[in-house]
């Protein structure tokens, strides 16, 4: 039987029959009702966002099914843990520290997108996520928080599917936000300092050697980069070019005899 397809945007948990969707689903013969309540428990979990929504109604039976479109899950972690961006050095530098909530939060908001067939799979496919941008979980490495999972530590919390936080626990969370910015800031000073003694040290060497020696040192590539561009080719031959190493400065040609 032939389908049709209702397209809008919708604000997290607040559809309505009102337009959009009330003029698109009243010619099809659904019962808007029920088709507002499904599209409301589906995205519940994207309050204050805008997410797109796909109403497929059958014309013959009235049936109908709901999708919802969503962000990508680092978008969706970085709304919950309120950064601009990840880390740009996430085996280091950490730049938020989540609790299994907010883990749980952002798997059901991607329920229908994610390869895990249960909630603890999903679970572990957020963290996986959490640990390339340097996003701890619970106050540990996202990969470990990972294992934790396989544990069966958050069994109660994944199993009741628990997402809020209590103003207490956000406080703490916007508190050990800061103090990740702050180490890591201390963290680059240092750093910076230890490249640039390196630096001191093997003035004159290749560049190759000084890299290779901050590298030994743990420091990372990022800042590294920064610090020491890379050598830049020597143009090939016009004017200007060096001479070639070894060879003869050119001389004037001698006037020719009268």
């Amino acid at each position: 039987m032939a389908t049709e397809t209702v397209q809008a945007m919708i604000e997290g948990g607040k559809a309505s029959a009102a337009p959009p969707l009330g003029p698109a689903l009243g010619p099809l013969g659904v019962n808007i009702g029920l088709v507002i309540s499904k599209i409301n428990e589906k995205t519940a979990h994207f309050k204050g966002m805008q997410v797109p929504v796909k109403v497929k109604v059958d014309k013959g039976t009235k049936e109908f099914s709901v999708e919802v479109g969503t962000p990508p899950t680092s978008a969706l972690i970085k709304k919950e843990a309120g950064l601009e961006k990840g880390s740009g050095n996430p085996l280091s530098d950490k730049v938020a520290d989540l609790r299994i909530e907010n883990i749980i939060k952002i798997a059901k908001m991607k329920e229908d997108a994610m390869l895990g067939k249960s909630m603890k799979e999903k679970v572990r496919e957020v963290m996986g996520t959490c640990n390339s941008m340097g996003v701890m979980v619970e106050g540990v490495a996202a990969k470990d928080a990972i294992q934790l999972v396989l544990q069966g530590k958050f069994d109660k919390e994944i199993k009741a599917e628990k997402t809020e936080l209590t103003a207490e626990e956000m406080k703490q969370m916007e508190e050990e936000k800061k103090k990740l910015a702050e180490d890591m800031v201390k963290r680059r000073s240092e750093f910076e300092m230890l490249a640039k003694q390196i630096m001191t040290e093997m003035e004159g060497k290749p560049k190759s050697q000084i890299k290779t020696r901050m590298t030994q040192a743990g420091i990372p590539d990022a800042l590294i980069k920064e610090l020491l561009p890379s050598d830049k080719p020597a143009p090939e031959g016009g004017k200007g070019a060096a001479p070639a190493a070894g060879a003869k400065p050119a001389t004037a040609a001698a006037p020719a005899k009268k």
